[in-house]
Formats: structure tokens, sequence, C-alpha cells
């Protein structure tokens, strides 16, 4: 994308970010890929919600994966970027350059999928670039039904690790009672695509795997879940073993310390050039 493309870009990014939290809306989406697509109602709406700071070749592959696995020909993706405090200067990169870099990986993701599986450019999916002010998973994926943008019947399948999946079940996010009968709702219409993450902190793929057994075997119900919320949870392969984790952090550090080759090994050439041009990530 050429150097004034990507200026007016982060310009309509830091407009449309203004009067977004300005707005009473909790959920809005700012762009599509392509931008002149003709709208087709999807089948299913997969949700990668991130902080994109920035945004990894560990988020293309969640999000490839997915939509190249899809069962649906008409599936499309949501980025998603929560912004509560998109009233405060973010860090260490803002909020309009992570919504440019998002649009740089639905763009590159389009291009992989184009390469990978040989698809007409009409046929791929398209994918919103959106933001919302909810800051707890379930809350969001209700703005995103509520706000007409999508049909009302529409499956959302969302896209997570593991450690995420972890964090989903754990009460204390669900006061006042602080159990899991807030999940209901979702895991009732929606799903979860979980990227296993085998590591020393979160075990290996077995004990992860128990995870999804414990809950189907009723482990979890004195805290309010329900066994047939484990058939709305897939579980698919993350990195294997050996294989070098890719996460932001390491990107950061990668474009701290003026890395590039190493920057290159873990986010889409696009993503890279952007943070080597804007300089992103070099006071952290």
């Amino acid at each position: 994308m050429a150097a004034n493309s990507i200026q007016n870009l982060r310009a309509h990014y830091a407009a449309a970010l203004k009067r977004f939290v300005a707005s009473s809306l909790p959920f809005e989406v700012l762009s599509t890929e392509p931008a002149n697509a003709r709208n087709i109602e999807p089948k299913v709406l997969y949700v990668l919600d991130s902080s994109f700071n920035p945004p990894t070749l560990a988020h293309m592959k969640i999000a490839g994966s997915a939509l190249a696995e899809s069962p649906h020909s008409s599936s499309r993706l949501l980025l998603l970027l929560a912004t509560q405090n998109a009233d405060k200067p973010s860090k260490p990169a803002s909020f309009e350059d992570r919504l440019v870099m998002m649009t740089l990986l639905a763009q590159d993701l389009r291009a992989n999928l184009q390469a990978s599986r040989q698809i007409a450019q009409d046929d791929l999916p398209q994918i919103d670039i959106g933001v919302t002010k909810k800051p707890y998973f379930v809350d969001k994926a209700t703005a995103i039904e509520a706000s007409g943008v999508y049909p009302s019947s529409l499956e959302q399948i969302h896209l997570t690790g593991y450690d995420t999946l972890i964090r989903i079940f754990n009460p204390k996010y669900y006061p006042p009672e602080y159990n899991l009968r807030p999940l209901e709702p979702f895991l009732t219409r929606h799903r979860l695509r979980v990227m296993m993450r085998p590591d020393d902190e979160w075990g290996g793929r077995k004990e992860q795997e128990e995870f999804l057994t414990n809950l189907a075997q009723g482990g979890r119900e004195s805290e309010g879940a329900k066994r047939e919320w484990a058939r709305r949870i897939e579980l698919v392969e993350g990195k294997k073993a050996g294989e070098e984790a890719v996460s932001s952090t390491r990107a950061r550090q990668a474009a701290n310390s003026g890395d590039e080759r190493l920057l290159l090994s873990l986010v889409s050439k696009n993503v890279r050039d952007y943070v080597v041009s804007q300089g992103l990530y070099k006071e952290e």
C-alpha cells in the first residue's frame, strides 16, 4: 500500500474512532476488506478479538485455518479491537495504528488464502474491522448480535487461544454471583474455536483436551457450567512441539531492538513494513 494511502487510512481511523468514542454505540464496523465488495449475507461469522499490538502470524494462523476449514462457502471474519479506554492514549501503539495494521493483516490473509487455496478473488471471505467498548467476552458477543450489522440468527464462532479459554471459564469475571451461568446465552447460540497452546504454563495437548473432557463429564457443574457446552467448543492444533512461540510481545521486542529479520518471522511483511516505517514500539 502506498505511503499516502496508508496515511489516509490512518486519518480515516482516527476520525472514525473519535466518532465512535463520542457515540452511544457499543460496537461498530469501521471498514471492510475489500472496500468495494458486494454485500453477501454470511452463513457464519468468525470473530477474532485481540489487542492486535501488533497483529502477528499467530493471528493470521488462527483466522486463516478457520476460514480455510469452514464448511460454509460464505463465511465472514470480524477482527475486533476493544477500545473501552479509547478516550485515553493507548500504548505502546495507538488504536489508529492498530486498526491500520489490522487492515494490512486482513489484506495479507485474503492474499494467502487466494494463493494457498486458489480461490477466485470474488469468492474470498470478506473481513470486517470492528471496535467495541465492551471489555468482557460475553458482552462483546451480545453487542455484535444486537448491532444489526449481521443477520440476527447468525452463528458467531469466536477464535481464541487456550489461555483465553481458561479466562472465559474463570468465575471471577462474572460478578455479582461469580459463577459461569452468564456464559449460557453465548454457548447456546454461538461457539468457540480454540487453538491449543502446549507449553510449560498450560500443559501439553493431553492436559488441554482434559479441560473439555472434564466439562463434558460435569466437572464444572458446581460453578454453573453445563455439560453440553463442551460440544460448542472445538480444540484445534496450535504450534507444534519445538516451534518458536509467536506473540505480540516478541514482535514488540524485535521492533524495539531493530531486528527486522526476527520481526518478519513474527508478523506479515506489510505489518513489518508499517511498524518500521512508523517507528512503532521503539520506546518500549
